[in-house]
C-alpha cells in the first residue's frame, strides 16, 4: 500500500467560535508529555452549571493536569464532588465527554471569547499558557481585547458571565485554580467556593 494510503487524513482546524464538535472551537492545546495536538470545544452558555470545586482540605489524586480536563473532572468526581459528577453526566451535541476545563484549557477560553472591555489584570502569571498554540503571553492591559464574536461580547448569547469560573486543575488540598472573566485573573481560591463552570471537550487533532 502506497505511504500516502496509510496516512491519516487530517483534521480541518475550524475558525475560533465556529460551531463544531458539539460547541464551539476555541484553539489548540499540545499534551506536554506526549507532544499531541488537541482540538478544544467550548460548550453554549445554556450548559454552564455553578457549584463547589470539591472538599476543602482534601487533596485528589489525579486532579493537577494543565491541558487534561477529563482526566481532573473524572478524578474530582471519584472523591465526591457533586459539580463534577454533573458535568461527567452531560451530554451535548451527542457528546458525552465533557469536563471542567483545566487550567491552560481555560485560558482558550479567555484568550478567544473575552466578553468585556475592561483592562486586563497583569498579576502574577495570568495569561501564561505554555501548552497553547500559539504558545499563550503573559496579560497586557490592551492583550486579550474583547472578543470579536457578537455571541460573546457581554450579554450575547453565548457570553461567560464577567465572573469568576472554576478550573479543573488543584493547586492544592485547600485551593483550586479559577479564571475571572471580567478582566483575565488566574489565581485560585478555597475549594468550599461555588463558582461558575463552562465545560469543555477535547480531540486528538
Amino acid at each position: 500500500m502506497p505511504a500516502a494510503a496509510q496516512t491519516a487524513p487530517a483534521v480541518n482546524i475550524p475558525e475560533i467560535g465556529q460551531p463544531y464538535g458539539g460547541g464551539f472551537f476555541s484553539g489548540i492545546t499540545r499534551d506536554p508529555e506526549t507532544g499531541k495536538r488537541y482540538l478544544n470545544i467550548t460548550a453554549g452558555a445554556e450548559h454552564e452549571l455553578v457549584g463547589a470545586w470539591g472538599e476543602y482540605g482534601v487533596k485528589i489524586k489525579g486532579a493537577d493536569s494543565f491541558t487534561n480536563g477529563r482526566a481532573n473532572t473524572e478524578a474530582m468526581a471519584a472523591a465526591g464532588s457533586e459539580l463534577a459528577q454533573q458535568v461527567l453526566a452531560l451530554r451535548i451535541g451527542g457528546h458525552d465527554d465533557w469536563a471542567i476545563p483545566a487550567r491552560d484549557q481555560q485560558e482558550l477560553q479567555y484568550r478567544h471569547f473575552k466578553p468585556t472591555t475592561e483592562a486586563n489584570w497583569q498579576y502574577g502569571r495570568s495569561g501564561d499558557n505554555p501548552n497553547s498554540e500559539p504558545v499563550g503571553l503573559l496579560h497586557t492591559e490592551e492583550s486579550p481585547a474583547q472578543t470579536a464574536l457578537e455571541a460573546f461580547q457581554e450579554d450575547g448569547v453565548e457570553a461567560f458571565r464577567p465572573r469568576a469560573y472554576w478550573s479543573s486543575t488543584q493547586r492544592s488540598a485547600d485551593g483550586a485554580f479559577l479564571l475571572g472573566f471580567e478582566a483575565g485573573l488566574q489565581y485560585y481560591y478555597g475549594k468550599f467556593y461555588e463558582l461558575r463552570v463552562r465545560p469543555v471537550r477535547r480531540f486528538l487533532q
